[in-house]
């Protein structure tokens, strides 16, 4: 039985029902035409997530991405350091001072994995130096999904690849040219290390970095270009900066601007966030049409579970789904029924 056979048959009801429709409906957006920007918080290139994500990206089931710092650059950590890492089974059982032994070895631990610090940041932070100092002496300036294009585009790391560059989303993304916003870069390794560089005066200006300024104006420019003959889907990863920064382009552009645009035309977040006052991460999407950033008649889902779980579920399922067409009334029913 396919994944998409199995979760039709048995996911009935509750959350399991809203995998199902979360899926067909992405399914439907995609045969209709539409386009789909995911987001992603957390830790979920760590969580290999592109080992399904990649395969969406280069069957055109997903269009652009918005993702925390931490994502864009451990997939690359996990690109030439795979190998390396160390899974830790027993993660809840750790002492402090099993963690302290863990970090004297250079392993920085996200839930289960143990990223090693040198085979993985310290490389990638060499070749991004290099071309830091590049675009300085060129007068060049990049956001920094671009600068991570370069480096995989270099081929400098090839012969450190530990994974089938299938595996990556990263390289998919590459390969596509996708857009790529990393709110809140600096708060990541390779931004933490950007500052020090300035502190060393390895670079002489932030200048070489587009800001998160800059990032959201380029956002709005493409939601622009892509709505006008588009309908744009958000299919949101966790909660978190990436989330929240991306869906703001439309009351941006509407109440900011007094601009006119589509409003997002499909919504669907996997997260584990108890839903809760003053939590925007547990805020149930209804709320967002209040913002203007959604309207009454569109499709939208809250799946609460964990994303490292669900998502591979529902890329498998629109994967198997290509070529099947999705009914509207299905389409609104399975909306109606979870709003």
């Amino acid at each position: 039985m396919s994944i998409k056979a199995f979760i039709d048959h048995h996911y009935r009801h509750f959350n399991a029902a809203v995998v199902k429709d979360a899926a067909q409906a992405y399914v439907a957006h995609i045969n209709g035409g539409g386009k789909m920007l995911l987001t992603m918080a957390g830790a979920m290139s760590t969580a290999e997530l592109g080992v399904s994500l990649a395969e969406m990206i280069r069957q055109d089931k997903v269009h652009a991405i918005t993702c925390t710092g931490a994502n864009l650059e451990e997939d690359i950590f996990n690109l030439v350091a795979h190998d390396e890492y160390v899974r830790i089974p027993n993660w809840r059982e750790l002492t402090a001072e099993q963690e302290v032994e863990l970090r004297d070895k250079g392993l920085n631990r996200v839930t289960d994995t143990c990223i090693p610090e040198e085979s993985a940041f310290r490389k990638v932070e060499k070749r991004l130096l290099a071309l830091y100092q590049k675009a300085e002496k060129e007068g060049a300036r990049y956001f920094p999904y671009e600068y991570m294009y370069q480096l995989l585009k270099s081929g400098v790391l090839k012969d450190s690849y530990k994974i089938d560059v299938k595996d990556s989303w990263l390289y998919a993304a590459c390969e596509k040219n996708l857009p790529i916003w990393t709110p809140g870069w600096e708060d990541s390794t390779m931004g933490n290390i950007f500052v020090s560089h300035i502190i060393k005066k390895e670079i002489s200006t932030f200048n070489i970095m587009k800001s998160g300024l800059e990032q959201m104006h380029k956002l709005v420019n493409w939601y622009l270009e892509e709505s006008e003959e588009n309908s744009l889907g958000f299919f949101q990863i966790g909660g978190g900066i990436a989330g929240d920064f991306t869906i703001c382009v439309v009351p941006l552009i509407e109440q900011d601007i007094k601009g006119s645009c589509r409003c997002w035309e499909y919504f669907c977040q996997i997260s584990d966030s108890t839903t809760s006052y003053g939590s925007y991460s547990g805020a149930l999407p209804n709320e967002k049409i209040t913002w203007g950033k959604i309207t009454p008649e569109t499709p939208r889902f809250v799946i609460e579970s964990d994303a490292s779980i669900v998502a591979p579920l529902i890329f498998s399922y629109v994967l198997e789904s290509t070529d099947t067409e999705l009914s509207s009334k299905q389409l609104q029913e399975s909306s109606r029924s979870h709003r």
